[in-house]
């Protein structure tokens, strides 16, 4: 996760076309605690037994995961201190060049992983990692943020 990350937060100094140092460290240091609290978080829901729980309250709790993250995404996007490089990469998309618009933002900056797991499905004709919630996460990011 760290290194997607660094290698985003090198594509984003190349989208807006100058280095700025503070956007860049920001977003490394954002990405190496991101990374570490996600494991954490991964322990605790394995520690809780949310693997086990039925399938309808997984639906349920991805539901309300991905609404709380677009929730706090658009807070921290608003205050546009230190970001995900990801987030970042919507941020400069959509302000500098899609004219603000946020859902058609999100739809590009979600095109890359897209293409990706359709090649991986066309070089392995298998899909892994791929479910409800990415695809909601696709169509429901933008205008939830």
């Amino acid at each position: 996760m760290f290194i997607v990350g660094s290698l985003t937060a090198i594509a984003n100094q190349t989208m807006i076309k100058e280095f700025d140092k503070i956007r860049f460290f920001g977003e490394l240091l954002f990405i190496a605690f991101f990374s570490y609290f996600v494991d954490i978080f991964l322990a605790i829901f394995n520690h809780l037994g949310v693997p086990n729980l039925p399938t309808w309250l997984k639906i349920i709790l991805c539901f309300v995961g991905i609404f709380t993250f677009c929730c706090a995404i658009s807070f921290y996007q608003r205050a546009n201190l230190f970001m995900h490089p990801h987030d970042d990469t919507t941020n400069i998309i959509r302000f500098q060049y899609l004219k603000g618009n946020v859902v058609k933002a999100q739809l590009v900056n979600f095109s890359v992983p897209l293409a990706i797991i359709i090649i991986c499905v066309i070089i392995t004709h298998q899909i892994y990692s791929v479910n409800i919630g990415t695809i909601i996460c696709m169509f429901a990011n933008g205008p939830l943020i």
